[in-house]
């Protein structure tokens, strides 16, 4: 179901919002989103663990310098 604006193009409505209303979605549509999110979960963990890592070299180099091996 395409939305319009003022202008006669479609407006993107979000795939997804946390705490909708879920009754008025088909099962195909329910299954959608649940692979959507699983993706969105995916890639969210592989940030964290990116993120992680940084930190963690990042401490690793800064522990060197506080012993004076700079």
């Amino acid at each position: 179901m395409a939305v319009f604006g003022d202008d006669d193009k479609p407006v993107k409505q979000a795939a997804h919002e946390i705490g909708q209303d879920l009754s008025q979605l088909s099962l195909e549509e329910i299954d959608r989103r649940v692979a959507l999110l699983k993706a969105e979960i995916e890639r969210l963990d592989a940030a964290r663990k990116a993120k992680q890592a940084s930190r963690a070299a990042a401490d690793l180099f800064f522990k060197g310098m506080g012993s004076g091996q700079a």
